[in-house]
């Protein structure tokens, strides 16, 4: 059995998990295709998208391509934010008000991937779900990340934590607060997850609820959100873990009962 806690390349984009499956090793958390698909924010938000469920407006860029600012500007307006397509937690994510802030993004986004997404910056509450199961899924309480600063940033997230406070549940009203929950089941199932994730959303003034990203492999630090949300829905750290590898072993059992071989 392996509980994977390896962040990033190689251990969330379904890489680790390939070779899992190979050697028919149990694991905590999604499979290949579905921690690549979410490790992807732009095959992510395409499938999401196609689902009728709401992402924030983007457009993608390659290496090589020659992007206008005035272009994107006009497109997605101001202020964007330009990602990785393939990293997390924040890193080498720019907000971008003006054309040299532009140019300088992109060349840090493309430090870390071959492929960016420009995205259509979102004014509204960061709102964050716990998701848990394999086939009969349930959905953690609401919580909020505040951040004192313009987003939460890689920085915000892991070296100054007091620059950002942490509401669970979030101050949400009651139906606002099931949409959300229920959209996240929406989304965990449209990719194809299992196991865990966390699913991170934008809820506006005006009630839309924006999926920002969906994580296969949420944080498990002491001040991660993702065993923080299921404490707060009576679920102790220790009882997730649990449920975490039973759901893993019966997920490997469900393997072993498919064939592999035709001619055997």
């Amino acid at each position: 059995m392996v509980f994977p806690l390896i962040h990033g390349a190689f251990g969330e984009d379904g890489a680790l998990q390939g070779v899992l499956r190979m050697l028919a090793v149990p694991f905590v958390g999604a499979d290949v295709l579905s921690s690549a698909v979410c490790m992807d924010k732009d095959v992510t938000k395409r499938l999401l998208r196609d689902a009728g469920i709401a992402v924030a407006p983007f457009r993608v860029l390659s290496r090589g391509d020659s992007p206008s600012f005035t272009e994107a500007a006009d497109q997605l307006g101001l202020p964007m934010f330009v990602k990785p397509a393939n990293q997390g937690s924040s890193v080498g994510v720019s907000k971008v008000s003006d054309e040299a802030g532009f140019a300088a993004a992109l060349a840090l986004g493309f430090e870390f991937d071959h492929k960016l997404l420009i995205e259509q910056g979102i004014v509204g509450r960061e709102v964050e779900c716990a998701v848990l199961g394999n086939v009969d899924v349930q959905v953690s309480v609401c919580g909020e990340v505040i951040a004192n600063d313009e987003f939460y940033a890689y920085d915000t997230k892991y070296l100054n934590g007091d620059q950002a406070r942490i509401a669970i549940p979030a101050e949400l009203p009651a139906d606002l607060s099931d949409q959300v929950r229920e959209v996240a089941l929406q989304a965990y199932k449209v990719l194809g997850c299992a196991g865990l994730s966390r699913v991170d959303f934008f809820v506006t003034e005006g009630r839309d609820i924006i999926i920002n990203e969906v994580n296969t492999l949420p944080g498990f630090t002491s001040i991660s959100m993702y065993p923080k949300l299921w404490q707060a829905s009576g679920l102790s750290y220790a009882e997730l873990i649990h449920r975490l590898i039973v759901l893993a072993l019966e997920r490997a059992d469900q393997a072993r009962l498919l064939k592999t071989e035709i001619f055997a």
